[in-house]
């Protein structure tokens, strides 16, 4: 499948990017090297995930952040890459606005 990142979803990234650089230098890098990592991975495994807020969901592998993605024909749209850690009725504010 093709993997399409949404524009939103490019600024989530680039966003905990600089959360991240913030903290101590080269995170930030670290944090996008590993997200566009689990990204790639939905080429191969999209669609076996769970489903939160009418989205397929899946967990980064080594930040806390969750992938939001839906799938259309061969196609996987990633919606929103959010922190976990915030409230599930920000996360679900967040995705509702969200449609690819």
């Amino acid at each position: 499948m093709e993997v399409h990142v949404l524009r939103e979803a490019v600024a989530d990234l680039e966003n905990g990017r600089l959360f991240y650089d913030r903290n101590e230098k080269g995170v930030g890098d670290y944090f996008y090297d590993s997200l566009i990592s689990d990204l790639e991975a939905l080429r191969f495994f999209a669609g076996i995930h769970g489903r939160k807020f009418g989205f397929y969901r899946t967990f980064s592998k080594r930040f806390p952040c969750t992938i939001y993605y839906e799938i259309e024909k061969d196609m996987v749209n990633v919606l929103a890459v959010l922190d976990m850690r915030r409230k599930p009725s920000w996360i679900r504010k967040k995705t509702g606005k969200r449609k690819s």
